[in-house]
């Protein structure tokens, strides 16, 4: 299932609920997906509340109903598309499908490549840093320039999120605590981050966390560690990799983190960046007004973002 936020764009009216395969769409013929609205009067809208966490929580009652009820769909029941709980993709507008997380961590220096790209030695443990929740955008949404800042950049990361508590969780049942995949972008401010002599600041200004298009859960992706990963300016390819780099994989980040922090249902963990970042090369390549960026990550999708001066 592709877990997704979405707004009618006649209306303002938002949603969550999930992307339709376009195989088994209620309406075939139409060249665009198709989304099921979980929260549409015809369909859960009593469950929980749109913005609620509890949609991504396996343990709690929103999101196995919201199962159940995807699958139902999927069976051909024409009843909700009748009922206007099904809506063509041309009249919405996706959002980011976790619109606040409770936590939204990150981790540095995690691709083989790009610490040998870096000149560093593989880190011994994972690297924890975080960003503000606050920062979170959607697809399309735009990535604002702050003040002061000269040297924008980019980092093509894929993530994953939880969908279950984890507190000392052993890597053997980590992808138990794993609801699915999505795509992030981990803009940062180069001369903030620097500056400061740690990275808060210079990763969670405002809209340096785009984050989509969908969340792909697990049973869509049998092997989340043999993903291409690619990140485009203005359509020229700038990084281009594969989870198989991956230092530390899903399993031993829930597992390492879990020892002190407990993850929960709706956190975000961003397992950090391939080669090609701007700041790397020679000379550096800064995100300017103007720039289309794109994150491509296989069996996700496109994430792509504007960025605004």
């Amino acid at each position: 299932m592709q877990i997704a936020r979405f707004e009618n764009k006649s209306t303002g009216r938002r949603y969550i609920g999930a992307k339709l395969p376009a195989a088994r769409d209620p309406a075939a013929g139409s060249p665009e997906p198709s989304f099921l609205a979980f929260t549409h009067e015809a369909a859960l809208g009593e469950i929980a509340p749109e913005s609620s966490l509890a949609w991504f929580d396996e343990d709690g009652e929103a999101l196995p109903q919201a199962r159940r009820l995807y699958d139902a769909v999927l069976r051909d029941e024409q009843r909700l598309a009748a009922a206007g709980a099904v809506l063509p993709g041309s009249e919405l507008r996706l959002l980011a499908p976790i619109a606040r997380p409770g936590k939204f961590i990150c981790i540095g220096l995690n691709y083989r490549d790009h610490a040998l790209e870096s000149g560093m030695g593989l880190p011994e443990r994972p690297l924890v840093f975080s960003k503000f929740s606050s920062c979170v955008i959607g697809p399309e949404d735009e990535v604002r320039i702050p003040e002061g800042c000269n040297e924008l950049d980019y980092e093509a990361e894929f993530a994953f999120v939880i969908g279950k508590r984890a507190t000392r969780v052993p890597e053997e049942r980590a992808f138990d605590h794993v609801l699915g995949y999505t795509c992030v972008n981990d803009v940062s401010a180069r001369d903030f981050q620097f500056a400061d002599g740690q990275w808060q600041r210079g990763k969670s200004c405002d809209t340096f966390a785009p984050l989509g298009p969908v969340l792909v859960t697990r049973d869509e992706i049998p092997d989340p560690h043999r993903l291409s990963i690619e990140f485009r300016r203005n359509g020229e390819t700038l990084q281009a990799s594969n989870t198989d780099q991956l230092i530390f994989g899903v399993a031993t980040l829930v597992a390492e983190i879990s020892r002190h922090v407990t993850l929960e249902a709706g956190d975000v963990i961003s397992t950090g960046t391939p080669p090609g970042v701007g700041f790397a090369r020679k000379p550096p390549i800064y995100l300017e007004n103007g720039d289309c960026m794109e994150v491509v990550i296989e069996g996700i999708g496109t994430l792509r973002n504007t960025v605004v001066g």
